[in-house]
């Protein structure tokens, strides 16, 4: 449902338009129509967006805004992130009110998970 002046759609870039929608697909679920060559909708992630193509990436090392998704099982998570090809780039860290992990998804474009849970063994 849209809603007036609240965030409404997120888009990305990639590299690897293949590659982008095969691992948000295995680790996420989410679902994509393709619009052409050169970009991709995604759905059921919480919020819709797109992948457009492009060299860049999205990191907050280059000043970009972070993208964090939750997670009730951390561990579990991580390890679907690793096997679909992504890589850890933070590994699970304390904070205030629980843990998260930093990760890159095959374009390079950097996101991370949280959970209350607290850092797991």
């Amino acid at each position: 449902m849209n809603q007036h002046e609240k965030i409404n759609y997120l888009e990305f870039p990639a590299k690897d338009m293949v590659a982008t929608k095969h691992f948000f697909n295995s680790v996420f679920g989410w679902e994509f129509t393709d619009y052409g060559p050169a970009y991709s909708a995604f759905s059921h992630a919480g919020m819709n967006g797109g992948f457009f193509v492009s060299k860049l990436h999205s990191t907050t090392h280059n000043g970009a805004a972070l993208v964090v998704f939750y997670s009730k099982d951390i561990n579990q998570t991580l390890n679907k992130i690793a096997k679909a090809g992504g890589e850890i780039v933070k590994d699970v860290f304390s904070f205030p009110g629980g843990c998260r992990f930093h990760f890159t998804d095959p374009n390079g474009n950097e996101f991370a998970v949280w959970s209350e849970a607290s850092v797991p063994s």
